[in-house]
């Protein structure tokens, strides 16, 4: 089985920035520079004609080429404690027509539609459930508020396989496809 999902990598001076913001909650498991992503569908596991199935639906897939900027930081929660911070991405309507097709595509494919909310974000840190450093959080997201960059193009769409191990989540780039 695969575990896929499907993304936009940002730049190398982007990801430097992104980089520049990942410290100040002790305990988080901050992302390094190759986790660096913008998802745009997770797929999940998925046998190997499924997966050239999805490859090939991408590879016909035709979008502009999206051009958006850094927008702030924010954080997912549950049941009151945050999961993990990350940074946010605007204009959102791009990336949400993107979004929007590449679920198409793979509803072509045979996969449920997506059902959640779109949010466009870079996760930068998960924080593990026994972690309660709620203050460092709010002094995190405080800090860094006003994380802002010039524009900047995200032109390939990514089909990345995800490994799970106890460090965390690699994930390794199978195939890319260059946006109109």
């Amino acid at each position: 089985m695969h575990r896929l999902f499907v993304a936009l990598r940002p730049p190398p001076a982007i990801r430097e920035t992104l980089t520049d913001a990942m410290d100040g909650v002790p305990g988080a498991r901050w992302q390094d520079d190759e986790q660096l992503h913008l998802t745009l569908r997770f797929i999940g596991a998925v046998d190997r004609p499924v997966a050239e199935d999805i490859a090939a639906a991408l590879a016909s897939l035709h979008a502009p080429t999206p051009t958006v900027s850094l927008a702030g930081v924010g954080r997912f929660e549950h049941r009151g404690r945050t999961e993990a911070l990350w940074a946010a991405l605007a204009p959102h309507d791009a990336l949400a027509a993107l979004h929007r097709k590449v679920d198409q595509a793979m509803v072509r494919v045979g996969l449920p539609p997506e059902r959640r909310a779109y949010l466009p974000h870079v996760t930068l840190a998960r924080l593990p459930r026994s972690l309660g450093a709620e203050a460092a959080v709010g002094a995190w997201l405080a800090r860094h508020a006003g994380l802002r960059s010039a524009p900047f193009a995200l032109p390939h769409l990514v089909l990345y396989e995800s490994h799970l191990g106890q460090a965390g989540a690699a994930y390794t780039p199978i195939a890319r496809w260059l946006l109109a």
